[in-house]
């Protein structure tokens, strides 16, 4: 495997790849951060540093909403935050997409690796 992706070769990815994974589904912040890294498939390595101000940075935004857990749900510990993307989440995420595919292209292009 190569090297693990992570800092600053995730700079203005890490948003759309939060998007990505609470489009799926909604979660806290550790649930996200553990299914970034599940589907990078061992290929990234995020801190608690980049994940949490990029969490809070989507929700003063618009882009995702935050509700605090249910007190009921019988789980030991302090109630964690839960995450949901927005409808202008989703319009943010087909845009990132498609902004990421055409970088993709062109440095592909470039480097002689298209995609």
């Amino acid at each position: 495997m190569s090297e693990l992706i992570s800092g600053k070769s995730l700079h203005g990815h890490l948003d759309t790849m939060v998007l990505a994974v609470l489009d799926k589904a909604d979660g806290h912040g550790f649930d996200v951060w553990r299914r970034l890294e599940s589907e990078g498939q061992g290929g990234l390595k995020l801190k608690e540093g980049s994940l949490y101000p990029a969490l809070y940075r989507l929700e003063k935004a618009g882009l995702v909403s935050a509700r605090w857990e249910d007190n009921e749900t019988k789980r030991r510990g302090p109630r964690r935050r839960i995450y949901k993307i927005t409808r202008k989440g989703k319009r943010q995420l087909e845009k990132g997409r498609e902004e990421w595919e055409h970088f993709v292209n062109v440095v592909g292009r470039v480097v002689g690796a298209p995609a």
